[in-house]
């Protein structure tokens, strides 16, 4: 098998290691790169300068995407900022390539529905990146909430809060994706993960108002902070900043015959009412997340599994998500698409 990696940041190359280690010395991996930073991110996401990334991960690179496409992989992973995946997800459609895209889909909707066509039309597999749902501790809260085991849903909290310094400190964060519009950052897009669980949890979500915007002192030209607000099936309010320590993410449901609160960095559960918790995570690590992830695309790929997210599904999440940032510009309820 030969896969390329569109892009060799941190999560690019996460994904080459953890993809080495699942399909072994019969993989092959190439790499479209521009910028070419030699050093290796490691697993703490700290520089690793002693080593040249190209060589540890033992891949061929290609500064032009259509030489790499000549080579023929047979999927793509695509890693690059927000702002080029659906270029070069279409590019690779168009070569019959499978995908895997990195969320968001994209910063707009522009060409995401010209892609849905090319992949309908050249049978590719696509899988878009929300490691969030292969956690053990949210697919037990989705197994839970499948049952009715909490009764009626009344309210349901999501909150992630971390200092954008912090997210990735081998690079200085105002040269990052996440702090650039033009990039497709702020914290909405950036962590659209949130809004991923919202959707999967407790969706349909039919319209949202939003406060916030660039609160901080940050040099960053995008949001920081977001406090959105859902209606649907079950009130959902989605907390989020860039711009306060420590790290944290968690979600809170209250139902009629208990609550459970997840603390998904930690692996914490509190429960009331009648929710037994769930059994302890053992050894479980962050890594984990992504290794499954990988596995199941290698399984879409043989056809044995069908993509847990769907292209159709980040479409959906990315609406959601632009809802969130349109009601933040126009501090006005916007309908969800």
């Amino acid at each position: 098998m030969r896969i390329l990696i569109a892009g060799l940041g941190a999560i690019g190359q996460r994904h080459a290691r953890n993809l080495r280690a699942l399909a072994g010395p019969e993989l092959e991996l190439l790499a479209y790169r521009r910028r070419r930073r030699p050093f290796l991110v490691t697993e703490t996401l700290t520089r690793d300068d002693s080593v040249d990334v190209e060589r540890a991960l033992s891949l061929e690179a290609h500064r032009d995407l259509g030489e790499a496409l000549a080579a023929r992989p047979d999927a793509v992973f695509v890693c690059t900022p927000s702002s080029e995946h659906v270029a070069i997800a279409q590019q690779a459609a168009e070569a019959g390539c499978h995908l895997f895209i990195e969320k968001p889909i994209s910063h707009t909707l522009g060409g995401v529905e010209r892609l849905r066509h090319t992949v309908s039309a050249r049978h590719v597999v696509v899988l878009v990146g929300c490691q969030w749902r292969y956690h053990p501790r949210v697919r037990w809260l989705r197994a839970l909430l499948e049952t009715g085991a909490l009764g009626a849903v009344r309210e349901a909290a999501i909150d992630y809060q971390e200092y954008l310094p912090d997210w990735h400190p081998y690079e200085d964060y105002r040269e990052s994706y996440a702090a650039r519009a033009a990039l497709g950052g702020g914290v909405v897009l950036t962590q659209i993960h949130d809004y991923d669980l919202a959707w999967w949890l407790f969706g349909p979500l039919r319209a949202v108002t939003a406060s916030g915007g660039r609160l901080s002192d940050l040099e960053i030209d995008v949001e920081d902070t977001v406090d959105a607000s859902f209606d649907g099936a079950t009130p959902v309010r989605v907390t989020q900043t860039f711009a306060r320590r420590p790290a944290r993410r968690s979600i809170r449901v209250a139902g009629a015959r208990g609550s459970v609160r997840l603390d998904l960095l930690t692996g914490h559960v509190d429960v009331d009412g009648v929710v037994a918790a769930p059994p302890a995570l053992g050894g479980y690590s962050r890594n984990d997340m992504f290794v499954e992830e990988a596995r199941h695309f290698l399984a879409c790929l043989s056809g044995t599994e069908r993509p847990a997210v769907p292209l159709d599904e980040g479409i959906e999440v990315l609406r959601v998500a632009l809802a969130v940032k349109e009601a933040l510009g126009s501090r006005r309820r916007v309908e969800i698409a």
